[in-house]
């Protein structure tokens, strides 16, 4: 079965289970058809007894009555006669029924069995079965109750082999009709299952062609529908969205890197061969070995914020989360960066009350070191940088303000891009990573940060953190 298609495989169960059912439907109607025509003879004989007490009648004299165009019989009994109506001598529905005196004496009629039924005493309005030579018989007899009519009974025989034919017709009807339903359904069902299985071909060949080709924007289309199998193609489409995006992010990011680390091995490389050349002074010496270490430490950082960055998109579950005292983390990083004081920048934190975050500790401190060492790298000299936490209607806003070069309108939406600096003139510095890992902090902790920038003017950070604040 493991090498069949899905299609066959529903087939075949769909078609056992139709024969299955078609086999309890034909026990069933076997059984219920035998119980219903056994009932249904016993109501006929009933009804035939019932019917042919009213076929006869008692009179003293025959003066009155024109016994030449008469077709009734009549017969003598007592001291007057009876006449029974012509009716009566027919078999009606392969029922028999007989005229007898209250001692057995059978006066008119017919009885198939009257020998086997002389021992078997006349209960009024009762069905009794009796097994002749292994058939079996019903016999209902009526007591007559009319004036002149005393000590008669009718009894009704009727053979239980009446339905034999009629149940014949039924199973011979069953045994041809429910296999050609089933054939006719298994057939129906293999076209449905095909019908219903070809957009998971669709489904199964467009993700083939994609994923053996290099177009990841290719998408499967089935049309309009809300289906399952739709559902599971949009699925897939929005799967394939986000391989597309992973996949430009982790080309852009590799393109990046290999850019930003290629200056730094260029500036070692040229250096070991400027001083592999021939002999050198000392200090010339030093100033290679200088500028290698320089280089070797920018790309140390560069790679340390890479596998950051990378950690807290990929592994953001390898960083536990916990209650910070958000409000003491601030002034404690604040009071640390205050000491750098370079070029003549200083650093103020104004802090309201008491905030309680529930988040990460380490990157939230990470965050608020990057905003403030791009707000000294990107300041004016003698400037000014003010740091302020604040409760907000929703949370907390921290916000971090410097009096520098500011941005331009353009370049606003492109700086929380990885390796992106503004200031080209001052990238030496830094890696072009510290905004996009705060962008990437704040969406870890579902916040989202904003800037305010007049180019000439200063620069200002805002991050928003909702929820799971205690302010005291």
């Amino acid at each position: 079965m493991k090498g069949l298609s899905i299609r066959f495989k529903i087939t075949c169960w769909f078609t056992v289970a139709l024969m299955l059912v078609a086999f309890l439907a034909y026990v069933t109607v076997f059984f219920v058809n035998h119980q219903i025509i056994q009932k249904t003879i016993r109501d006929n004989l009933v009804e035939t007894v019932e019917h042919n007490v009213d076929e006869i009648e008692y009179y003293d004299s025959l003066d009155s009555i024109d016994l030449y165009h008469e077709t009734d019989f009549f017969c003598i009994y007592g001291e007057g006669y009876l006449e029974i109506d012509d009716d009566f001598l027919d078999q009606v529905n392969e029922v028999y029924t007989a005229l007898y005196h209250t001692d057995m004496a059978l006066l008119y009629g017919e009885n198939p069995i009257s020998r086997e039924t002389a021992g078997l005493g006349f209960v009024d309005a009762a069905v009794q079965r009796l097994k002749v030579k292994g058939t079996a018989y019903y016999v209902f007899d009526r007591r007559l109750e009319l004036e002149g009519l005393e000590g008669l009974w009718l009894r009704g025989v009727v053979s239980e082999k009446q339905g034999i034919t009629q149940m014949s017709d039924v199973i011979r009807i069953s045994l041809l009709v429910l296999p050609a339903l089933v054939l006719v359904s298994a057939v129906g069902g293999y076209q449905l299952a095909r019908h219903m299985l070809r957009p998971i071909q669709e489904i199964s060949a467009s993700a083939a062609h994609i994923g053996t080709g290099s177009d990841l924007q290719e998408r499967i289309d089935l049309g309009e529908g809300r289906d399952e199998l739709h559902q599971l193609a949009d699925s897939f489409n929005g799967m394939f969205q986000r391989l597309e995006e992973a996949f430009e992010a982790e080309r852009q990011f590799a393109s990046d890197a290999s850019h930003e680390l290629r200056t730094p091995v260029s500036v070692i490389t040229a250096q070991c061969e400027f001083s592999l050349e021939q002999r050198r002074t000392a200090e010339e010496y030093e100033q290679a070995l200088r500028t290698i270490q320089r280089q070797g430490g920018k790309m140390a950082r560069l790679i340390h914020d890479m596998l950051d960055f990378t950690r807290l998109e990929r592994r953001a579950d390898s960083y536990a989360m916990e209650e910070v005292d958000l409000a003491g983390l601030v002034r404690s990083v604040c009071e640390d960066l205050a000491l750098i004081q370079e070029r003549g920048i200083r650093l103020r934190c104004e802090v309201e009350g008491e905030a309680m975050f529930y988040g990460n500790c380490q990157l939230l401190s990470r965050m608020l070191v990057n905003l403030v060492s791009n707000a000294y790298r990107y300041g004016k000299e003698g400037g000014h940088i003010l740091v302020r936490l604040q409760g907000g209607e929703q949370g907390l806003e921290l916000s971090v303000a410097d009096d520098g070069i500011g941005i331009a309108p353009e370049e606003q939406g492109k700086i929380f891009k990885r390796f992106y600096q503004a200031d080209h003139s001052r990238t030496g510095a830094g890696t072009g990573l510290g905004l996009s890992m705060v962008s990437e902090i704040v969406r870890f902790h579902g916040g989202r940060v904003s800037v305010e920038s007049v180019l000439g003017q200063g620069s200002c950070f805002v991050v928003c953190l909702p929820g799971h604040v205690r302010c005291e």
